[in-house]
This record gives structure tokens, C-alpha cells and sequence, in this order.
């Protein structure tokens, strides 16, 4: 995981290097006018060595992945911003029998709210949020949740401990069995670990603009699309207590005999999860300074349990392959802002479906967060204090 995180980082400051040098519109003419100063004797040039050569090459490269059509897409024009911004984070979780006596259990946790102030310099962002709701920390419940955005390329990056504070919310357990005595139950024997990376790659950047949706940092002009694709790597671990279960099962419906199916009668999972990603994503701007984004991605993941994967130390061998092992699993972005500039308010909410089938339960987990927030930007950038003038 740190290599990652390395490699990301190299390339988040590359590109964003390449950004603040170069913006350019299509619109713009260069036009060269001939002369007789190639007549004129002209200095020798120094030549330069391998190293610079292929240093320079690479930028090169770089930056002609980074061109911004101004017609489309006006670059922020601040370096420094703050902003307040709260957040109401949820998770839901299913479990489900697979057989003739088809059970289904719904957790959800009491949803978190956040509420702190953020504090940015041009593409970074830093800021320490309050949980209203969970004061404690008896439940151990852990979040960071990290999201890259650029121009061509984007980075989710997440780590989720859900604790312990679950709640039965729905349950089905057959033969027409009422469970409304189940239902809203505290429930302490789950706990879900999530921590996992998302790569894509945005084909229309010259001309679409995730930041503009997502960060703030630049600004939709006219309404255009673009399609994506992507690689993600994700590891779950999934702890059950089966036995608590059963015992509020007894405890919520005296007198009847209900017994967990066999496929639920497990006390942890956990599993890996490589995939391929393609999606769309369209900007709206359906007024001055106004923009919705919707963003849509599904991805097919193969998972494999650890059980699953030999003793030796690759886990993703040939001859281990299962096509019943793939799923398809789903990410959801939206985005309302008004941006001109210097004020900019709005919302935001990204939602992951993740998904895991075996010959005998199936586990369903959706997670996501809504973001509401207002800032301000000041320390106006040289290039436009000069065009001000």
C-alpha cells in the first residue's frame, strides 16, 4: 500500500506542476513572422546531456496530457481558500442466505455527521472535522476517506473500520415469519474493515472538468461529457457473530423456532478484490457560474477469499482461477456547486456498491457520504493580477 501511495503522490505533484505552467486554449492562434535573423550568426549552442535530454522529453510528454481548453474550462485564479464544509456519512450492509430457506439480514449503523473548517493551498486541502453524533470513540469506528481529483487522472483512496454499532433494520427469515421485533435492534456482532484504491483515467480532460465539480479548483464554462476507465485493488474483511444473532433471534421471537441457515453460520471472511472500471461522466451547466455533474462507473471485480488462495506467496494464480468468483460492483458520484471564482458553495456525494456472491450467502455493502459546504478564495495568482492591470 505505501508503494502505491508513492507512485500516486509522484504523479499527483508531476501533473499538477505541469497544470500551474501550462493552460492553453484551442481558440488561440500563434502566428510567426519571417525575418533575416536566421542571417545573423547565431551563438553555438551547448548541448545537452542524456539525462536533461530525457528529463525534458518527459515533461513534454507530461504536459501534452494536461492542456486545458479555455473555451470550456477557466482555471482558478486563487492560491489560498478556506471553507466549511459538514459531512453525513452512511453504511449498509446485507447478508443473505443462498438455498431453499432464503434468509436475508440489513445492518446499518446511527449514520455520522461532521461539521469543521478547511484550510487550502491551491490543490491541497487540510482540515480536522467533529462528529456530532459519536462523541465516544467506545465503538472504535474509523473513516478516512481520500479523493484526487485533475484534470486527466483521479484517485480514490479509502480505509473504513465500521465498528461495532450496528442495527437490524430489515429481515426476512421465510415462511411468512413477522420480524418487526427484530427490526431496529442494537446489534454488536459485526464489524467491517474496507481499505482499498481506485485509479481512473478521464479521456475528455482538454474539455471536462472533474476538479470543477469535485475541488473547486476550476471552473465548468460550457456543459460537456466524457468517458472513463479504470483499475481498482480493495481488501474486506468481514467479522459475524453468528451465535449473538441466533440468541436475539430467540430473545425478540419467544416461541418460535427459527434457526440460521447453515450458508450464515460463519464467523469471519475475508477476501481480496482486483477490477476493471469503465463509466461516464457528464458536467451541466445549466447556468452562470452553476454546474451539476452525474457520474456513473461499474466495474468487474474478481475477489477471492484467503481461504481460498494457496500458501504460497502469489495469491492471484492461474490455475486458482474461478469465474464464479466475479462480480460486478458499482461507484456513483454527483455534484451541485456554484463557483465564480472567489465565492463558491454547494454539494456533494459519492456512493459505493460493492458486491460478494458464494455458493451459499451473498454479502451486499453500499457506503457513501454527502458533503455540503461554502468557501471563499483570496491571494489573487500573478498571471490574472497582470491581466487585471
Amino acid at each position: 500500500m505505501r508503494k502505491w501511495l508513492t507512485i500516486l503522490w509522484l504523479v499527483m505533484s508531476l501533473e499538477m506542476q505541469a497544470q500551474d505552467t501550462l493552460v492553453v486554449s484551442h481558440s488561440d492562434t500563434l502566428t510567426v513572422s519571417q525575418s533575416n535573423t536566421s542571417a545573423l550568426p547565431q551563438p553555438p549552442q551547448k548541448k545537452k546531456s542524456w539525462l536533461s535530454r530525457a528529463k525534458d522529453k518527459f515533461l513534454h510528454t507530461l504536459e501534452s496530457f494536461t492542456y486545458i481548453d479555455t473555451n470550456y474550462v477557466e482555471p482558478q485564479h486563487y492560491d489560498w481558500s478556506v471553507m466549511l464544509q459538514g459531512t453525513y456519512n452512511y453504511d449498509y450492509y446485507r447478508l443473505t442466505s443462498v438455498g431453499e430457506n432464503r434468509q436475508s439480514f440489513h445492518f446499518a449503523p446511527t449514520p455520522s455527521i461532521k461539521v469543521g473548517p478547511y484550510f487550502g493551498w491551491r490543490w491541497v486541502f487540510l482540515g480536522y472535522t467533529f462528529d456530532l453524533r459519536h462523541v465516544d470513540t467506545s465503538s472504535l469506528k474509523q473513516e478516512i476517506d481520500f479523493s484526487f481529483y485533475s484534470a486527466q487522472i483521479g484517485a480514490d483512496i479509502y480505509y473504513r473500520r465500521t465498528g461495532s454499532d450496528y442495527k437490524l433494520r430489515e429481515v426476512r427469515l421465510g415462511n411468512g415469519l413477522n420480524t418487526e421485533a427484530l427490526e431496529g435492534m442494537p446489534f454488536n456482532g459485526l464489524s467491517v474493515g474496507i481499505t482499498g484504491i481506485n485509479l481512473y483515467y478521464i479521456f475528455n480532460h482538454k474539455r471536462f472538468s472533474y476538479p470543477a465539480a469535485f475541488s473547486q479548483s476550476t471552473c465548468q464554462k460550457i456543459s460537456c461529457g466524457t468517458w472513463m476507465a479504470g483499475l481498482g485493488y480493495m481488501r474486506n474483511s468481514l467479522e459475524f457473530d453468528h451465535e449473538r444473532l441466533q440468541e436475539l433471534i430467540e430473545e425478540r421471537l419467544p416461541g418460535q423456532e427459527v434457526k440460521l441457515d447453515s450458508g450464515l453460520m460463519f464467523n469471519n471472511v475475508k477476501y481480496y478484490d482486483i477490477s476493471a472500471s469503465v463509466g461516464y461522466a457528464y458536467n451541466w451547466v445549466f447556468a452562470r457560474n452553476f454546474l451539476f455533474c452525474a457520474s456513473l462507473s461499474l466495474a468487474l471485480a474478481y475477489k477471492k477469499t484467503k481461504s481460498e488462495t494457496s500458501e504460497s506467496k502469489t495469491p492471484w494464480k492461474l490455475s486458482e482461477f474461478n469465474i464464479d468468483n466475479f462480480n460486478v460492483d458499482g461507484i456513483g458520484r454527483f455534484g451541485l456547486v456554484y463557483n465564480d471564482t472567489r465565492w463558491y458553495a454547494g454539494a456533494s456525494a459519492i456512493i459505493r456498491a460493492y458486491n460478494y456472491h458464494k455458493a451459499r450467502f451473498a454479502a451486499n455493502n453500499i457506503f457513501g457520504c454527502l458533503n455540503l459546504y461554502v468557501g471563499y478564495n483570496f491571494g489573487l495568482r500573478k498571471e490574472y493580477k497582470k491581466k487585471r492591470k
